[in-house]
């Protein structure tokens, strides 16, 4: 039932997630956020089984703060994409697989550009200009295809992600009122106006 949304632009790549966290068909939360800071300029959002999503996601930002740290410097969105990629394969290979979908974001210092992989519990990798997970990639998908160019600015970008988000609104029987929104640029990861359905 969640949805996780990404797009990138030639400067920047924004993140979209639903803040509703669900269990069967009981509503558990309504202020959950789904993204990950893994490092200054890189964020992951992650959608699937409740325990997996933490636990992936923290041994992920944990390790690539290690690398960091043991390096002096940042792994690119491309080394963090194929990091994670390489340590779902190893699992879905053993006894105790993660049902998680992920998407990763980043802005790459030495290509000064931005980036967004699509990762999904099969450990299938791929680097796209706009992706979603979730139920709601049925009704935006289309909308994205339409209306995205590589050249939008970071509002421009943000109104894209309101035609998508009232779209999954109107259209999707399941409530999702209100969606998280973060920039990922060559400043950093920074919050931007939620969107929400009133």
């Amino acid at each position: 039932m969640e949805c996780i949304i990404g797009v990138r632009f030639n400067d920047f790549a924004l993140l979209a997630s639903d803040t509703t966290s669900v269990h069967s068909i009981i509503a558990l939360k309504k202020d959950d956020d789904k993204m990950v800071k893994l490092s200054d300029r890189l964020g992951l959002l992650v959608s699937g089984e409740a325990g997996d999503t933490v636990q992936f996601a923290e041994y992920i930002a944990k390790n690539i703060q290690l690398y960091k740290m043991r390096n002096g410097y940042e792994l690119s969105p491309k080394a963090a994409a194929n990091f994670t990629r390489r340590n779902l394969a190893d699992y879905l290979r053993s006894r105790t697989p993660y049902a998680v979908n992920l998407l990763l974001a980043g802005y790459d210092k030495e290509s000064q550009g931005a980036e967004l992989y699509f990762l999904d519990y099969l450990a299938s990798m791929v680097k796209l200009n706009y992706a979603a997970h979730g139920y709601g990639s049925f009704f935006i998908l289309g909308i994205l295809d339409r209306f995205y160019r590589p050249n939008m600015t970071p509002k421009e970008g943000h109104d894209l992600l309101k035609k998508c988000v009232a779209e999954i609104q109107q259209r999707f029987i399941i409530n999702l009122p209100r969606f998280n929104v973060r920039i990922v640029d060559k400043d950093g990861i920074r919050d931007m106006d939620d969107l929400s359905s009133s």
